[in-house]
């Protein structure tokens, strides 16, 4: 059974970071494609990122140049650095797996974090 675990969210002002990770286990890590999702109160959860078995980022146009999505395969890890935090980047994240390659849709992934929540203070 595959279970991922995200963790590093909390509260920062406005131009800080945070770094989230999510342990993934029970499956082949190295074969999957791994995923970072968002959802806001009262909004549908929303693509942030995603990376590739061999490692190719892709980030939304939101977060594009201010976080970097990364993998380490020894640690069965996938990482969500956050920089230049804003306001509207507060949410609920979540980690996703999947076989069938990085996509921008949740329906790809196979398999769900329980979400870790990030608050960015004005």
């Amino acid at each position: 059974q595959v279970q991922a675990v995200e963790s590093g969210g909390g509260m920062v002002q406005a131009g800080g970071s945070l770094r989230l990770s999510c342990v993934v286990s029970g499956g082949d890590f190295r074969t999957f494609a791994l995923a970072w999702f968002r959802q806001a109160p009262g909004e549908d959860r929303k693509y942030v990122s995603a990376i590739t078995w061999s490692s190719n980022p892709y980030y939304a146009d939101s977060v594009k140049g201010r976080f970097t999505i990364s993998r380490d395969n020894a640690k069965n890890t996938v990482y969500l650095q956050m920089n230049s935090l804003k306001p509207e980047d507060t949410a609920v994240y979540y980690c996703a797996a999947g076989v069938a390659g990085a996509s921008r849709n949740t329906d790809h992934y196979d398999y769900w974090g329980q979400g870790t929540q990030v608050i960015v203070s004005s």
